[in-house]
């Protein structure tokens, strides 16, 4: 039924939205698969752990981009388009346009580049509704720092100058992507962020 996809930079608070994001549409009647990346399918679970293991510290740009590209070919065949298929709402934490904004951006892979290699693995699949939790990545890697209780992975002790080139990556996609793109204010009380989130879902799907 509809596709959305959930972006933005490290400790913007994805997690916590979505949770509450997918419990309000259930109470509103809808059939909801909550999903995310890289991961969502057992192959793409492994993949992901080789991705985001702190210790990979040699990993290659490019064998990253093409890591993601995999992981989110498993994850489309195997869940997410069986589920568009039978009517339900996907909500992805994360898709194509992290690695637009992570590779193609603050990797230096350039964006067309890895544009190319993600329309190959997904055959054109774009989401519906892409939300992007806008935020200081400072501030996301301070509310990350002070979470004990959150995993720490291979991107998030990236400097602060990789994560200010993905945050610039996001707003610049945004840009090209306006139909698609709702830009989020993260930094506003969870709260507030939860209800812009969940008005943005409701006017596109007409209600």
């Amino acid at each position: 039924m509809l596709f959305i996809t959930f972006e933005g930079p490290e400790g913007s608070g994805k997690s916590s939205v979505i949770k509450e994001i997918t419990s309000r549409l259930q109470n509103d009647g809808y059939q909801v698969v909550l999903t995310r990346e890289p991961g969502g399918t057992p192959i793409s679970e492994q993949i992901r752990n080789v991705i985001l293991d702190s210790k990979n510290t040699m990993m290659d740009a490019r064998t990253e981009a093409l890591l993601y590209a995999a992981s989110r070919r498993q994850h489309l065949v195997e869940k997410i388009w069986p589920s568009l298929k039978e009517g339900k709402i996907v909500i992805c934490d994360r898709y194509l346009d992290s690695s637009l904004a992570y590779q193609g951006y603050a990797r230096g892979l350039g964006v067309e580049e890895i544009l190319k290699v993600n329309s190959y693995a997904t055959e054109g699949t774009f989401p519906d509704l892409t939300l992007l939790l806008d935020l200081d990545p400072q501030v996301g890697l301070d509310r990350i720092a002070s979470n004990s209780g959150r995993e720490v992975n291979r991107l998030d002790k990236e400097k602060l100058s990789f994560h200010l080139l993905v945050r610039e990556g996001y707003l610049k996609l945004s840009e090209r992507y306006k139909d698609r793109y709702q830009v989020i204010d993260a930094s506003s009380p969870l709260e507030k962020v939860i209800e812009d989130t969940y008005l943005a879902i409701k006017k596109r799907l007409g209600k």
